[in-house]
C-alpha cells in the first residue's frame, strides 16, 4: 500500500511540473499593442500623457494580460527575453502610475513611510508571469541585470520620472533590439538634463554611480560613455553626479 501511494504521489508530482511548464512555455508575445499606446501617448521628448493612457485602459490591460499569459521559454532567443521583459517593466510602471493617478511623483505611491527594500514603490508585488509574482525590482534587479549583464537596459526601463531615461515611443522587439538599446544609450548620454558633458567637467546622471559595477563589467564607465558622447571624457575630466528628479514624467 505504502508503494502504491508513493508512485501515486510521483505521478501527481510530474503531472503538475508538466502542466506549470505548459503554462511557462509560450511562444514569443507580440508587443504591437503596447507599440500602437506608446506611439500615441509617449512625446518627442519622452513626456507621457497618462490622461490618454486611462482613456486607453482596456487596450493596455489586454496588452498585459498577454505579457501575464506568456512568459519566456527556453526556445526563446536572447533578444525575445530581454525585449520581453523590458517591456514587461515599462507598461507595469504605466500600469501603477495609472492605478494611483494623478501622483506627482512614483515615489508617492506605497506607504506614507517609505522604508528601502520594503514597501516602495517598486517592492509592490502586482505581476504575475508563469505562476510567480513579481515586482518591478524583481524585474530590473533579479532578471534584466542578473541574468544578461547587458548595461544598456539601465536606459531602456523607465521609472516615470524626469530623470529617468525618456520612455521610448516604440516597444522593444527582438528584431530592433540593438539598435534600440544603443539609440537609447546615444539619446541618454548626449541629453545635456540628464548629463551634462564638457572636456573640463561631466556632470553625469546617478544611474552611473548607482549602476557603476553594471558599466564595469563591460569596460571602465569612462570608456563606456566615450563608445556615445558627442563630447569624449579624458583622464583630466572632473566627474560628479547631477541630483536625480524624481517628478512624474507626465505631459504637461
Amino acid at each position: 500500500m505504502k508503494i502504491l501511494t508513493a508512485i501515486v504521489g510521483f505521478v501527481l508530482i510530474l503531472s503538475c511540473n508538466s502542466v506549470k511548464s505548459e503554462k511557462i512555455e509560450g511562444l514569443p508575445v507580440s508587443h504591437e499593442l503596447f507599440d500602437e499606446l506608446l506611439s500615441k501617448y509617449v512625446g518627442d521628448q519622452g513626456f507621457v500623457d497618462y490622461s490618454g493612457f486611462q482613456n486607453e485602459r482596456a487596450k493596455l490591460q489586454k496588452y498585459l494580460d498577454l505579457l501575464q499569459s506568456t512568459a519566456p521559454g527556453s526556445s526563446w532567443s536572447k533578444e525575445e527575453e530581454i525585449a520581453y521583459w523590458i517591456n514587461v517593466y515599462n507598461a507595469f510602471t504605466i500600469e501603477l502610475v495609472l492605478k494611483h493617478y494623478p501622483v506627482e511623483s512614483i515615489k508617492d505611491i506605497g506607504s506614507s513611510i517609505q522604508i528601502p527594500f520594503v514597501n516602495t514603490p517598486w517592492d509592490i508585488k502586482f505581476i504575475e508571469i508563469g505562476g510567480e509574482t513579481y515586482d518591478l525590482n524583481n524585474v530590473e534587479h533579479s532578471i534584466l541585470r542578473k541574468k544578461w549583464k547587458e548595461p544598456r537596459i539601465h536606459f531602456a526601463v523607465n521609472c516615470a520620472s524626469y530623470s529617468c531615461p525618456v520612455l521610448r515611443r516604440e516597444a522593444y522587439t527582438a528584431e530592433k533590439l540593438e539598435a534600440q538599446l544603443d539609440d537609447q544609450a546615444k539619446r541618454f548620454i548626449n541629453d545635456d538634463f540628464r548629463n551634462d558633458i564638457t572636456k573640463k567637467e561631466a556632470k553625469l546622471s546617478k544611474i552611473f554611480d548607482w549602476f557603476s559595477g553594471d558599466f564595469k563589467n563591460v569596460m571602465p564607465v569612462k570608456d563606456f560613455i566615450n563608445q556615445y558622447a558627442d563630447v569624449k571624457i579624458t583622464s583630466d575630466t572632473n566627474i560628479s553626479y547631477k541630483e536625480y528628479d524624481w517628478k512624474l514624467n507626465d505631459q504637461d
